[in-house]
Order: structure tokens, then sequence, then C-alpha cells
């Protein structure tokens, strides 16, 4: 398995980078590829689905568990609330 660190480096003030972004980069380099070189994201699940899914509720709180686990790239991907972004070969 590879945790990755989805921090992006940024000052506070600036906006972070969404799930799906993150997802994007790690997987990306994991591979040592760019992320353009990947297949689409959006062929094995809806980015602003798994944006959304994790976003704060609608009167601001967090949402405090919960993890989801896809396929992509020849990764079993799995990202939680808080952002972490897991990857697991999916070849023996």
């Amino acid at each position: 398995m590879y945790p990755t660190n989805t921090n992006n480096g940024s000052p506070p003030t600036a906006s972070p980078r969404s799930l799906s972004t993150n997802v994007l980069t790690a997987v990306a380099d994991a591979k040592g590829q760019s992320p353009v070189d990947l297949e689409p994201l959006y062929q094995v699940i809806n980015p602003e689905a798994l944006d959304a899914l994790f976003a704060p509720r609608a009167d601001g709180t967090p949402r405090t568990h919960g993890s989801v686990s896809f396929q992509y790239a020849g990764y079993w991907v799995t990202v939680s609330t808080e952002g972490a972004v897991e990857l697991e070969s999916d070849e023996p």
C-alpha cells in the first residue's frame, strides 16, 4: 500500500486541491507519469460526486467518518473523509 501525503504545500489562504485532483496526482506519482497521461478519472468514477461525497455538510460541519475504494489505473484507490489517498496495486 502506498499512503500519500495530499498536502499540496500551499499557504493556508490558497484554495485546497479537490479530492479528485489528489487522486490523480497520487496515482500519477506512483506510476511515475504525468496526470494527463492517465486514463480520465471520469471513466471509473464521477470526480464531482467523489469531491461532494466528502465535502462539508450544508451547515458547514465536516463529515467525520467514511471512505470509498475503487479501481483506477492499476491500483485500488481508497480515499477517506480526512482527504487521505491510499493506493494498493491491483496486480498480484
